[in-house]
């Protein structure tokens, strides 16, 4: 099953790409931010082209940090293996929303705005995200009609999967990635990308609520949930 490049309306909300610049709680912008965030809102549609791909494949097998997914993929990450064996099967995803948004980003570094091109990128970081959630929320709903269940997505680069391992993503994905390719070192180009994988298992298991943050001692991670 693969699903490319449909039309999505990615509706975002002001508090969403005030959190994303780092405002939280009570924290209130100034009013220059608050009026670039609505200018750019208003407008960032023209800038985004929102592409994702997916491919759901058989889990075979999985023993100590190595999981074996149908036609030679292969994951190596014992948070991802814990994951996975409670599985059947893996959905590979990868989604973009292109680089046009990025260079405009980027042109205005360059012309020393430095507060408008902050508030353009972390409307880009919060559209990306929202197609994500798209996807993860298309697979649960997809999944639960057959009364299975899904995880959260987890992605190369986080907790012990290397972001080496994203090379096994887009082998997985046949080559049908969205118009994103990989740097030598496993990075993502458009920047405003995300991969990753979503597990698929019985209804009755507890894989919506496997959390490897849980478990880990490291307190300030990023990527912490």
């Amino acid at each position: 099953m693969l699903a490319t490049r449909n039309p999505i309306d990615i509706g975002l909300n002001i508090q969403q790409v005030l959190k994303t610049i780092g405002y939280h709680g009570n924290c209130t912008p100034p009013a220059r931010t608050m009026s670039l965030v609505d200018e750019y809102l208003e407008n960032f549609h023209n800038l985004v082209e929102p592409a994702y791909s997916y491919v759901i494949r058989d889990v075979e097998w999985v023993q100590g940090p190595i999981s074996f997914i149908r036609d030679a993929v292969i994951f190596k990450s014992q948070v991802i293996a814990r994951l996975l064996e409670q599985c059947q099967k893996v959905v590979v995803f990868a989604v973009t929303i292109g680089n046009h948004l990025e260079e405009m980003v980027n042109q205005l570094a360059e012309d020393g705005l430095i507060l408008q091109a902050t508030v353009l990128d972390a409307i880009g970081s919060s559209a990306v995200e929202k197609l994500a959630e798209f996807v993860e929320t298309s697979i649960r709903e997809a999944s639960g009609a057959q009364d299975l269940s899904t995880s959260r997505r987890f992605s190369p680069g986080y907790c012990d999967w290397n972001i080496g391992q994203q090379r096994m993503l887009f082998w997985a994905l046949n080559g049908d990635t969205a118009d994103i390719r990989l740097t030598r070192t496993c990075l993502m180009i458009p920047q405003k990308s995300i991969s990753g994988i979503i597990g698929i298992g019985p209804g009755n298991s507890a894989l919506e609520s496997y959390n490897p943050c849980r478990t880990c001692k490291k307190r300030h991670c990023p990527g912490r949930r």
